[in-house]
């Protein structure tokens, strides 16, 4: 797939500079999109592109003076980010935009976006929360964002027809970060490996995880790029399974088409042991 950012025509009715803060890469790469050469906006992420999933993130003094000078915060909601509240607190003029509202969300899992279908309705919030906060250029917001809703869909097209007839459709993760991933693509997540990233099984899980492999003869153990895969390592020598990786998307490039790459690379690496 090709980017398909440019130049937008006819420019922007003048306004005042308007500074968005995202609160994590995901939803930087969505409102980047949105924003793209939108005159007179500047679009940054809080967090370092190497923070990963925010559950445990700790807000550092240099965050807090990026939050002081925030117009509009977009976050995610859903209980993701700890932080929300003391965000707040600091960034006291900032109108807050939260993507994942209106979606219904399973087991108050956090990680809507891993989902193209819905991270593309968290491109029409986000898409919203701009357009009411910022009217001047709401016009502009709107073709950007038709024009990346676009891209999302024409991938979950592919991504769709691509996996329909998987004849595995059983996946062992890394963390749970795809719950709404493998909802949309009919797979099952048959076992996680670390509940919490960062938090070993301990042995009766990892037992647990081992025998859920075999008996289901999964073919792979899925990992993240994010984190080390220690304890994936160890079923795949008990079971023979094979180690791949899937990313939810929470770090890497900040180029407008860096969800799109990695949802690319997803589906290859289905295809390539769920088969």
């Amino acid at each position: 797939m090709v980017w398909l950012g440019g130049s937008l025509a006819g420019g922007a009715p003048a306004a005042a500079p308007l500074r968005i803060v995202t609160t994590f890469y995901p939803l930087y790469i969505a409102t980047r999109n949105i924003t793209d050469q939108v005159p007179g906006v500047e679009t940054i992420n809080l967090t370092r592109p190497a923070a990963g999933c925010l559950h445990d993130y700790q807000l550092t003094p240099a965050d807090l003076v990026t939050l002081q000078t925030a117009d509009i915060l977009v976050a995610n909601g859903a209980g993701l980010e700890a932080f929300l509240d003391k965000a707040l607190r600091q960034a006291p003029r900032a109108r807050v935009i939260q993507a994942s509202v209106g979606i219904p969300l399973l087991n108050g899992n956090p990680h809507v976006w891993v989902s193209p279908a819905l991270a593309i309705r968290q491109v029409a919030n986000i898409t919203a929360g701009l357009t009411r906060y910022d009217p001047p250029r709401a016009g502009l917001y709107r073709a950007n964002a038709a024009r990346y809703t676009a891209q999302l869909q024409a991938l979950r097209d592919i991504m769709h027809r691509a996996l329909q007839d998987l004849p595995s459709r059983d996946i062992i993760t890394f963390h749970e970060a795809f719950p709404y991933f493998a909802q949309e693509f009919g797979l099952r997540v048959a076992a996680v490996i670390e509940r919490e990233p960062g938090s070993a099984p301990d042995a009766r899980t990892l037992a647990a995880t081992i025998e859920t492999v075999k008996r289901l003869r999964a073919p792979a153990v899925f990992v993240e790029p994010q984190y080390p895969a220690r304890a994936a390592a160890t079923i795949a020598r008990e079971t023979g399974a094979q180690i791949a990786m899937l990313d939810p998307c929470v770090t890497g490039p900040l180029t407008p088409d860096a969800y799109l790459r990695s949802m690319e690379k997803n589906l290859a690496e289905l295809r390539r042991v769920l088969k």
